[in-house]
């Protein structure tokens, strides 16, 4: 009876963890972006943008959002690192995938690198936001150009969502995170996830 209460207990308030990839290409924003969220979702300050150094390797940022707790994957994005992304796929709920807004000439780069990402089949069903990144900066396009360069019409049975956003002054980044956990709790790929390690209802 106690492990049948305590079952319930645990179902009722404890919290739904999520792991997110934050990818792009180098210089995209990611770190001063996941710097910048961490501050607006809990007490502890963020590294200032001055401060932050090219991630090699990877960074972890965790954060709790309502009945959800998000571990962040930050991966270096420089050519050399992105064979690693993939060793992370198997266990990703969804993908943040970030553009520097206002580097134009790097966007073929950076749509190369998602759609090699997308066709990988251990990301099969993941949710996915892209961020228009450095809005602040004048020469930054808009979600919509953005979204219209990239082409994403391809994507079957995939949720997705372009936001415009700042790392820098965290323009959108709340509004982003909120999206993507209301997409992550009902996504087929969570649903996947959480029977492949036993944590489906079992069966009376």
């Amino acid at each position: 009876m106690f492990s049948l209460f305590y079952g319930l207990w645990k179902y009722m308030f404890s919290k739904t963890e999520f792991h997110v990839l934050i990818l792009g290409i180098d210089k995209a924003g990611k770190t001063t972006l996941l710097e910048k969220l961490k501050s607006q979702f809990s007490s502890i300050e963020g590294l200032p943008p001055d401060r932050i150094v090219p991630t090699v390797g990877l960074n972890i940022g965790r954060i709790e959002v309502s009945n959800s707790k998000l571990v962040f994957w930050d991966l270096g994005g420089q050519p050399g690192l992105r064979t690693i992304w993939e060793k992370y796929y198997e266990e990703a709920h969804a993908v943040v995938y970030v553009i520097d807004a206002a580097c134009t000439s790097r966007f073929e780069d950076s749509k190369s690198a998602l759609e090699k990402v997308l066709r990988h089949e251990d990301l099969q069903g993941a949710p996915l936001l892209i961020l228009a990144n450095k809005q602040d900066l004048p020469d930054a396009v808009s979600s919509e150009e953005l979204a219209r360069y990239l082409d994403l019409k391809k994507l079957d049975e995939r949720v997705y969502m372009f936001e415009a956003v700042s790392g820098y002054d965290g323009m959108g980044i709340k509004e982003s995170v909120e999206w993507l956990v209301e997409v992550m709790e009902r996504s087929k790929r969570t649903e996947m996830l959480r029977a492949r390690v036993g944590a489906a209802p079992a069966s009376a």
